[in-house]
C-alpha cells in the first residue's frame, strides 16, 4: 500500500477489487485515504479520499455496490456520520448521521439489504442497534440489546437473524444474544464458556458459528467454541495451537477457517487451518511478517489477501501477503513470480477485530499475498 496502516477496514467490491480505507497511521495519525488492490495484476491504486478520517468504523458492500462506512473515531471525538463510496466515480458522499455516536461497533448486512448497526461505545458502552435503508439513505432505530457491548462481533445466520457475541462492557460478557429483523428485537440465546474480546465469530458452511480466541479478562485463549443455531447452546471444540487475540478468521472455499497472526505471548505470524469436519486445527507456513488488527479478506478466486496491521513496538505496516488455497503458500501480494513453497498453514475469516491499546509508529512499506 501506498501508506501503513492499522483499524482500518477492506472491502471485495463486485468487480473483485478490493477497497482500504481509514485506520491509523503513521505518527498516530488518522488517515483519509483510500485505496484499491486489483487481484489480477497484483497491484494498488490510490482513489478517493474519505470526507472524514476515521478507526474503529465499519464498512458495507450494498446490493448496488457501493460501499457504506458508518462511524468510529478520531482523536476523542466519537462518529455518528457515515459516507458512501461509489466506485464507479471513485468519490464518496455524506449521508445522514446515525441517531448516535459510536465506535467499535458492528454492521450486518440484513436479507432486505438493509444494514443492521449494533452496539459500541461513546463516552459509555451502547445498547441501542439502528438500521440503514440504503433505498432512502435513511437511519431508524431498531431494538435495544440486552446487553450494552463494543468490540463484539456479530454474524448473519443462514435463517436470517443476526448472533452477537463478547465485547466488552462493565463486567465478563459470557452472554449471546440473536437480533430477529422480523420483529426488531433482541433476545438472549446459549451463553459462552468463555467471555471474549478481540475474538473473531464465522459461520460455517453448515451453519454453525466458530468463535476463536480473544481474551478474557486478561488471559489470551487458544480456545473455540461452536454455536448451533438450531439448539441455541455452545459446545467446546478442537484448541488451536497457540493462543491469540486480534487476529483474523477466513472461511474459505473448502469450509476450512484460516487463523491468521495475532498477539499471543508476544507478536504472532503464525496461521493455522480449523477443518469442521474432525474439528481440529493444523499448523501450516507463517506468514512473512507479524501483525495483528490487520484485514483479512477472501477474494473471488479463494485466495486471501491479508492487509497492514501493527507490529511489536509499535511499528505500522503497509506489507500485504497473499495465501493461495491450492497451494497453502503465502507470498508478497505485489509479486507475480514469487517460488512458491508448500506450507501448512490456516487462515480465519474475521468482522471488524479490535485491540484497543495504542502503539507509536515505525512504517514498514512492503506488501505480501498468503496462498
Amino acid at each position: 500500500m501506498s501508506i501503513a496502516r492499522y483499524f482500518h477496514t477492506a472491502s471485495i467490491l463486485t468487480n473483485g477489487t478490493v477497497l482500504v480505507n481509514g485506520g491509523f497511521t503513521a505518527g498516530r495519525t488518522y488517515t483519509v485515504t483510500t485505496e484499491l488492490y486489483d487481484p489480477s495484476t497484483g497491484m494498488w491504486t490510490n482513489t478517493g479520499n474519505m470526507i472524514s478520517p476515521r478507526r474503529l468504523h465499519t464498512a458495507s458492500v450494498l446490493r448496488d455496490g457501493k460501499v457504506l462506512v458508518a462511524g468510529g473515531e478520531i482523536g476523542w471525538e466519537n462518529l455518528a456520520s457515515a459516507e458512501l463510496y461509489d466506485p464507479s466515480t471513485g468519490s464518496w458522499t455524506n449521508i445522514g448521521n446515525m441517531s448516535t455516536a459510536r465506535m467499535g461497533h458492528t454492521a450486518s448486512i440484513l436479507a432486505n439489504g438493509s444494514v443492521l448497526i449494533a452496539g459500541g461505545a461513546n463516552e459509555h458502552v451502547l445498547a441501542t442497534s439502528e438500521l440503514y435503508n440504503p433505498s432512502t439513505e435513511l437511519w431508524t432505530n431498531t431494538g435495544t440489546l440486552t446487553d450494552a457491548r463494543y468490540e463484539h462481533t456479530a454474524s448473519v445466520l443462514t435463517d436470517g437473524k443476526v448472533l452477537v457475541v463478547g465485547g466488552y462492557t462493565a463486567g465478563r460478557l459470557l452472554s449471546a444474544e440473536l437480533y430477529d429483523p422480523s420483529t426488531g428485537l433482541w433476545t438472549k440465546t446459549g451463553s459462552m464458556k468463555n467471555a471474549p474480546v478481540s475474538h473473531t465469530a464465522s459461520v460455517l458452511t453448515d451453519g454453525k458459528v466458530l468463535v476463536v480466541g480473544g481474551r478474557d479478562f486478561g488471559v489470551t485463549l487458544n480456545s473455540a467454541e461452536l454455536y448451533d443455531p438450531s439448539t441455541g447452546s455452545w459446545t467446546n471444540t478442537g484448541s488451536m495451537h497457540r493462543a491469540r487475540l486480534s487476529h483474523t478468521a477466513s472461511v474459505l472455499t473448502n469450509g476450512k477457517v484460516l487463523v491468521i497472526d495475532g498477539v499471543g505471548v508476544g507478536e504472532l505470524s503464525s496461521a493455522e487451518l480449523y477443518d469442521p469436519s474432525t474439528g481440529i486445527w493444523t499448523q501450516i507456513r507463517s506468514l512473512h511478517a507479524d501483525r495483528h488488527l490487520h484485514t483479512a479478506s477472501v477474494l473471488k478466486n479463494g485466495n486471501v489477501l491479508v492487509v497492514g496491521g501493527a507490529r511489536e513496538l509499535d511499528y505500522h505496516l503497509n506489507s500485504a501477503e497473499l495465501y493461495d488455497t491450492s497451494i497453502e503458500v503465502c507470498t508478497d501480494a505485489t509479486s507475480k513470480n514469487i517460488k512458491q513453497v508448500k506450507n501448512t498453514a490456516s487462515i480465519l475469516n474475521n468482522d471488524h477485530v479490535l485491540f484497543p491499546d495504542d502503539h507509536h509508529d515505525f512504517d514498514l512499506n512492503n506488501t505480501e499475498l498468503f496462498s
